[in-house]
């Protein structure tokens, strides 16, 4: 086990998280394809923190060194619909700090994404949205020339990067490689969404540490194969360093899979609407639109290409993220034609 007890931790979920047999959708997915796993998940969207989600797991260790270092406010970013800026607003609620958000507007939207899901419940936790930038905001800079602004005015402020996904906030997921490395079962592969790349490069250096042999899938939500694996694979290592480790990491052992974004980071496509679907209807499972919902379809789609042996368990790690779905009510609202 990695001595994860050295670095400061703030507790703000609920751990370990369940990991359950996706009974009902094998069976369905058997009775159509000859090579189907054992399909399990991950429960990480009930992590209990403001709906829970993947970056509660993050936000432990950051706020964490947050409070170490005397701060009052965090900083973080994302686009509108953020997760991570939801489970941020919450997280400084419980530690009795104030949070203030920069929300990048990515992508043409309508009032429900506007105004509801995430950034609903990010007004209700009482977080101050400081300003909605267009897209191409250079995000980072806009959140260091915040922090300035705040020291100026007497505050002590925290900076957390897009998706908590730094060498600190990765691991949140080399905690939850322990949970899997004591599930009741062998685990073949883990498939998730990989976006800032925290939740990768930290499940990518825990089971390496912990000479855990499962495979590492990550399902691109943002960028192609090339520029997400280089980015995995520079944070992996950083993680495993600040670990005091040097883990024998090739780049081409970082697996992702690019065929599932569709137009981009947050724009719909009818892979997920279809996963989100069959999940809810065979399982009672809500996925999100952004992540779990096109990772999930990833995952169907390896499913059909045989990529996965019958004998073989297949974890997805659910990221949470289903308040989301409020803000894309025209996307699964039942047509009228």
């Amino acid at each position: 086990m990695v001595a994860l007890a050295r670095y400061p931790r703030y507790p703000l979920g609920h751990f370990p998280t369940p990991l359950e047999p996706l009974t009902r959708l094998t069976d369905r997915l058997r009775d159509t394809y000859r090579s189907v796993p054992s399909l399990w998940i991950k429960r990480d969207d009930c992590t209990g923190l403001a709906t829970g989600g993947n970056k509660t797991r993050k936000l432990e260790f950051l706020v964490g060194e947050a409070l170490q270092q005397g701060a009052d406010t965090l900083i973080t970013q994302g686009a509108i619909q953020s997760n991570h800026a939801r489970q941020t607003a919450a997280a400084a609620v419980l530690a009795g700090m104030h949070c203030s958000l920069l929300l990048e507007c990515r992508q043409e939207s309508d009032e429900d994404y506007e105004r509801s899901g995430n950034v609903l419940l990010d007004e209700i936790l009482g977080a101050q949205i400081v300003d909605r930038l267009p897209t191409g905001t250079d995000m980072q800079a806009a959140m260091e020339e915040l922090a300035e602004r705040l020291r100026g005015d007497g505050r002590r402020p925290f900076v957390i990067p897009v998706g908590g996904s730094n060498p600190t906030g990765a691991l949140g997921y080399i905690a939850c490689t322990e949970e899997l490395d004591a599930a009741p079962i062998p685990i073949d592969w883990v498939v998730h969404a990989t976006g800032s790349a925290g939740t990768q490069a930290g499940l990518v250096a825990g089971l390496r540490l912990l000479r855990h042999d499962a495979k590492v899938l990550g399902v691109c939500v943002s960028r192609n194969e090339d520029l997400q694996r280089s980015l995995v694979h520079q944070l992996a290592q950083d993680t495993a360093a600040k670990c005091g480790a040097d883990i024998h990491l090739p780049q081409d052992a970082v697996l992702v899979d690019d065929r599932w974004v569709g137009g981009g980071y947050g724009v719909p496509t009818d892979g997920m609407v279809e996963a989100v679907r069959l999940l809810a209807t065979t399982e009672g499972i809500l996925l999100d639109p952004v992540y779990s919902g096109k990772a999930f379809a990833g995952l169907l789609g390896n499913i059909t290409e045989g990529r996965f042996k019958s004998e073989e368990n297949v974890v997805f790690l659910h990221t949470g993220g289903s308040v989301g779905l409020f803000a894309y009510r025209s996307t699964f609202a039942p047509s009228t034609t």
